[in-house]
This record gives C-alpha cells, structure tokens and sequence, in this order.
C-alpha cells in the first residue's frame, strides 16, 4: 500500500470523522459542565469512575486504572486528582493492607456535584449526538455509538 491508496485514504477520512465526533460532543459536554457546575469533562469522569470503586478486596483502583479509564497519562491523572482534592471533592489516604498503596475516594461534596453534574453531562451527550446525527458523514457513526455496550473489565 501507498500513502495515495484509496484504503488508506479512507481509511483516514474513516478516522477524521470519529475524531471530529468525539471534538465536537467533548466540547459540547464540557461547556454544558464548565457552565453549570464549574466542571471539566475530564473531571466529572474521573468522579464517576472513583464513585463506582467500592470497599473490600479489590475494590480500589489502582492509579494506572484511573488513567486509563479517563483516557489520560498517569502523571496528568494525579494533577487532577490533586486539583479535585484541593477542591474537597476527592480525598486520598493509604492503603490499610499496604503502605505504598494509595487510595482515592470521592468525597461526600465529590458525590453530591457528580449526581448534581450527571443530567447535565447526559443531556449534554444526547444533544452533541442528535446535533451530529444532521451530518450524513456523522450519522453512521453516531448509530454506532448509540448501540454500544460498555465494555466489561477483565
């Protein structure tokens, strides 16, 4: 294959139309959030994937799982982690079974803003997405997103 084949040149034009869906619904959840509750979009992810960590065996995540699910380097996942502990959102203390270990928990405050942040960013999503919809390159894949299953962890 050559940089001019029709595959890959698909291929490409394939990849700037999910990349232009993504911009296009990020940015819109993220003034949905900064407007109403004074929240990034990568902050209300990181809330909802702490408060869904229980107690017990296994129940904490671990940092390198928190990148991961919000899609961000480790180091950038502790800075905001950081920012929402100075914020009383999130608390962090060690772990009882092992000293290295830290744990991070969403605060009772961390709690209350996610559920007050949780229709906004919903209604958010479903509006950057029927917006999307109206464009034939976007349609496609916004079907598909729309009938997506989350991906259970392993």
């Amino acid at each position: 294959m050559t940089a001019t084949d029709p595959a890959l040149t698909a291929l490409a034009q394939s990849w700037c139309a999910l990349s232009l869906l993504h911009g296009r619904i990020e940015a819109h959840i993220e003034r949905a959030l900064q407007a109403g509750h004074d929240l990034s979009a990568r902050e209300y992810s990181l809330l909802d994937v702490l408060s869904r960590q229980h107690d017990g065996d296994g129940g904490h995540l671990q940092m390198k799982q928190v990148a991961d699910a919000v899609v961000l380097s480790q180091s950038a996942t502790t800075r905001l982690v950081t920012r929402l502990e100075d914020r009383g959102l999130l608390e962090r203390y060690l772990c009882p079974t092992d000293r290295r270990g830290i744990y991070t928990n969403v605060t009772a405050a961390g709690r209350e803003l996610l559920e007050a942040a949780r229709p906004t960013n919903d209604a958010a999503l479903r509006e950057a997405l029927d917006e999307a919809a109206k464009n034939p390159e976007l349609a496609p894949l916004v079907r598909v997103v729309e009938t997506l299953k989350a991906p259970v962890p392993a």
